[in-house]
């Protein structure tokens, strides 16, 4: 089992906090691992068994505590004496009112500490975030970045080849124990159609699943260019699907709180603004858009530039588009009050493609470090702005 040290890292120092920790993240990105364990290291360090407790809502076993009065009363009951006792509740959006019960049992219980995980961002944003009022905090979970990848598998981490397997495949970490690609495409559509199935149909009512995959198809043909409902409504025209722009974004909402795509605002790099219009869509885990679309082959630049993405979200980076007077910037990405410009490139193939990149940054006037990551192997550095490798920066290497 990998040990995903870098959640662990942020987590540890909650572990007896009062405050309720949400783990967050798409069905099957391994949030149900960290959980186990954190409550490893919590028995390691001496914690008596007895005063761990594990509930897993998808498995029948405890199905009749989804009645949240049920769960709140099984609970109580459990806790017997004033040593610290550690609640674990896995995929907690399926217990109706789930917030409820969270709320009374933190209220109620002075020595309990609470995680709780879920596969539904609204549902651990909306209706916990008015309970609790500032009373917890959250880590996003991912699927496994390149690091955690080559580590799980075993493939050589330097290799072009492991490279492309991961941007083909994405990192879901059970997809790791196939090798054969029919069965990584079945277990994939597996997970896609649970996603699908529980948290689209279930939890957001939608039912017109056709319109749903088209608008997604969509979606992964366009990963990193401006989004234009206009564009879009016109390509669902094309295809016999007619409808208003209030539907679109209501199907586009349900794909972002089911975290199969996240959604970049631009950023206005003179203006020192965030902008609303134009945003981009990144996919939350390649492989599922190798799998939802069936003439996929992959345009390098923009796969590459998702799996750039995903990895500075995995570093804890907030992550813009730039907007400048002369174009735009891959990356506007900050963290511990940081800031870095990046540009994403395949190959430095010409000098065409070296002045576009580098090009880029001509207008920014301010000294945030600058940089260029493509494939290529020679260092193409000038100017300031730094060139690095891909699979440097993807092994670890810091910005």
């Amino acid at each position: 089992m990998l040990k995903r040290e870098l959640y662990l890292s942020r987590i540890r120092g909650f572990y007896d906090s009062n405050l309720v920790k949400i783990l967050v993240g798409i069905r099957r990105c391994g949030k149900s691992v960290i959980l186990s364990q954190i409550m490893d290291e919590l028995r390691e360090k001496g914690v008596n068994g007895n005063h761990i407790l594990y509930i897993n809502f998808e498995l029948i076993e405890y199905e009749e505590l989804q009645d949240y009065k049920k769960l709140n009363r099984y609970v109580k009951e459990w806790v017997v004496d004033s040593d610290t006792y550690y609640l674990f509740l896995d995929e907690i959006q399926n217990v109706d009112a789930f917030e409820k019960v969270i709320n009374s049992l933190r209220v109620s219980i002075n020595n309990i500490s609470i995680f709780i995980t879920g596969s539904n961002s609204k549902l651990l944003s909306d209706e916990l975030s008015t309970v609790l009022s500032g009373r917890y905090v959250s880590f996003q979970i991912y699927p496994l970045n390149y690091r955690e990848y080559t580590e799980l598998s075993g493939k050589e981490r330097d290799k072009e080849e492991t490279f492309w397997d991961y941007v083909k495949w994405g990192g879901l970490p059970n997809r790791i124990q196939f090798t054969e690609e029919n069965n990584i495409k079945d277990y994939l559509h597996s997970v896609f159609d649970s996603i699908i199935l529980r948290d689209v149909v279930g939890r957001l009512g939608l039912k017109d699943l056709s319109l749903f995959n088209l608008i997604l198809q969509y979606l992964i043909d366009t990963i990193g260019r401006e989004f234009s409902a206009a564009n879009i409504i016109a390509f669902l025209n094309r295809e016999g699907r007619g409808l208003s722009t209030g539907t679109l974004y209501t199907y586009l909402d349900a794909l972002t709180k089911a975290m199969i795509v996240k959604k970049v605002y631009r950023y206005d790099v003179h203006g020192r603004a965030i902008l609303k219009t134009l945003n981009k869509y990144y996919m939350t885990d390649l492989g599922i858009a190798q799998i939802k679309n069936h003439n996929y082959e992959g345009n390098c630049t923009l796969a590459i530039e998702n799996v750039v993405y995903n990895e500075l979200l995995t570093r804890g980076y907030e992550i813009y588009t730039g907007k400048t007077t002369k174009g735009e910037i891959d990356f506007v990405a900050n963290r511990d009050g940081k800031t870095v410009y990046i540009q994403v490139a395949y190959l430095l193939a010409d000098d065409k493609v070296i002045s576009r990149e580098f090009g880029a940054f001509d207008m920014v006037r301010d000294h945030y470090p600058k940089y260029v990551i493509t494939l290529d192997k020679s260092d193409f550095s000038r100017g300031g702005i730094v060139h690095m490798n891909m699979i440097d920066f993807l092994s670890g290497e810091e910005l």
